[in-house]
């Protein structure tokens, strides 16, 4: 048995940002989400031809990486470089590098980004997808960031938007697709720790079957 990889996609104002937070507390994993390897990608200017070079210096990657990482917790702000030149398939493909070098290195918890598709062919890969209702959504995110339902519906509808057409651009497959995951999950009216909860539950049986 290899580590574990969790992957979450969502839809927007789903939750499933707060649900792997939590999940990744109950599991004692890390997080990592779209500000992370995109900083990441930036940060060590990445394209498809260094993708060999990354892989032949694994070690002192991952050296390198714990401390980038340990230093984005602690100031909570993405790295800025002076220079960057990262294309939306070059960051594609340096971030799928930085995936799969996680996965070498430990068990985790990987938001978005297509990661599910990333981890296709993974047999320890837990792949979730998050859903709510368009209501439920609707009304949380208008909560969270202080706008009113009709202009939080216009943003879940354009966030949606993008993260549809960035999976079927890279990965081929659309993000709606429930066979692209091991559990599809309507949240509905239910806390994130009751999510969290149950995937927790899952994964734990998941880990002792493949022991």
């Amino acid at each position: 048995m290899g580590n574990i990889i969790i992957t979450i996609n969502r839809e927007s104002g789903s939750g499933g940002r707060e649900v792997a937070c939590r999940l990744g507390e109950m599991l004692g994993l890390k997080v990592y989400d779209k500000t992370i390897l995109e900083s990441l990608s930036e940060k060590y200017n990445l394209n498809r031809d260094e993708i060999e070079r990354i892989k032949a210096k694994r070690t002192n990657f991952w050296d390198d990486f714990c401390r980038f990482y340990r230093q984005f917790s602690a100031v909570g702000e993405a790295y800025q470089p002076e220079d960057k030149k990262v294309t939306s398939r070059e960051l594609y493909y340096s971030e799928a590098v930085i995936m799969r070098n996680l996965a070498q290195q430990e068990s985790c918890i990987i938001v978005g980004r297509s990661a599910f598709h990333v981890f296709k062919d993974n047999p320890d890969a837990m792949r979730v997808f998050i859903i709510a209702s368009r209501d439920i959504r609707i009304k949380k995110v208008a909560l969270r960031d202080g706008i009113d339902e009709k202009a939080a519906a216009k943003q879940i509808d354009e966030t949606d938007e993008a993260r549809e057409i960035f999976t079927k651009n890279f990965a081929g497959v659309s993000r709606y697709d429930a066979r692209n995951y091991d559990i599809t999950i309507n949240v509905g009216s239910f806390s994130t720790d009751a999510v969290a909860a149950f995937l927790a539950e899952n994964i734990r049986r998941k880990m002792d079957m493949d022991k």
